[in-house]
């Protein structure tokens, strides 16, 4: 709690007349005696006005950009409107050799009114996947899900999940999201269903997002040499992978109801 100066001066008078001793009348009144003792240092060196708080106010930001950049960025703002904030920033520091944020640009352009509302496509669910499994194996849904462990950092959980079954066939907490990550555990996945023994006439197909981890010629190599093929899903339609997206979901809200 803040106190004017002339309520640490109250306070000050009121330990100095107690019958009680500083420690307890400072206790009642729920006052450290530190701040009480530092308080009574500066009442002696320069009167009640030293114990007002000196409350900081903010000086002017080192890097702040002069008024001429910013008027220069506004104008090149609006002589290429169809420029993004990055793209402004990376032309103006090409252009004037003046090297400026992204976040700046992006902080000047929204105070002067210049950004624009982003444009939201509406893309809407079919009632049903457009070609449903009928059997188990036939496609394994993946993805990655993040969460947090406590003292240990943040992992990425990899699941491979049946489409038909809606069984979790493998999965791998890993570190990163790589490829490698991806490999390994379709590796486990082929060796608990017994695939990598077996010479079937069809494969799983492999249905994932767009993901830096699922979009990589490493990752089309190996499903190329597994004999399998693989499906991703529209971009920003997450709809397509909503069996795993559910299920992750689904185990996310379990884990948030535990303390780790």
């Amino acid at each position: 709690m803040r106190y004017s100066a002339s309520e640490k001066m109250e306070i000050i008078r009121l330990v100095e007349q107690s019958n009680l001793s500083v420690r307890q009348t400072l206790k009642r009144l729920d006052i450290g005696k530190s701040t009480f003792y530092n308080w009574l240092k500066r009442l002696e060196t320069g009167g009640i006005n030293a114990l007002e708080d000196n409350i900081p106010s903010p000086g002017i930001p080192w890097n702040k950009l002069p008024a001429d950049e910013q008027r220069a960025i506004i104008e090149l703002a609006l002589e290429k409107p169809e420029l993004s904030p990055r793209e402004l920033a990376i032309t103006y520091t090409d252009e004037q050799a003046r090297y400026v944020s992204e976040s700046t640009v992006y902080r000047l352009l929204k105070a002067h009114d210049l950004i624009t509302s982003p444009a939201y496509i509406l893309m809407q669910a079919a009632d049903q996947f457009a070609h449903p499994t009928t059997r188990v194996n036939e496609m394994w849904q993946t993805d990655f899900t993040y969460c947090k462990v406590m003292g240990w950092g943040w992992y990425y959980l990899s699941t491979i999940l049946d489409d038909y079954s809606r069984f979790v066939v493998a999965w791998r907490l890993c570190t990163t999201m790589s490829t490698k990550d991806v490999s390994d555990s379709l590796d486990d996945a082929l060796q608990f269903t017994g695939l990598d023994q077996v010479k079937v006439r069809h494969k799983p197909r492999l249905l994932s997002d767009n993901g830096p981890s699922y979009i990589s010629g490493e990752l089309a190599t190996y499903l190329k040499n597994n004999g399998m093929t693989h499906t991703r899903g529209k971009p920003y339609h997450p709809q397509t992978q909503g069996k795993i997206e559910r299920w992750h979901r689904s185990l996310k809200n379990r884990i948030l109801l535990e303390n780790y």
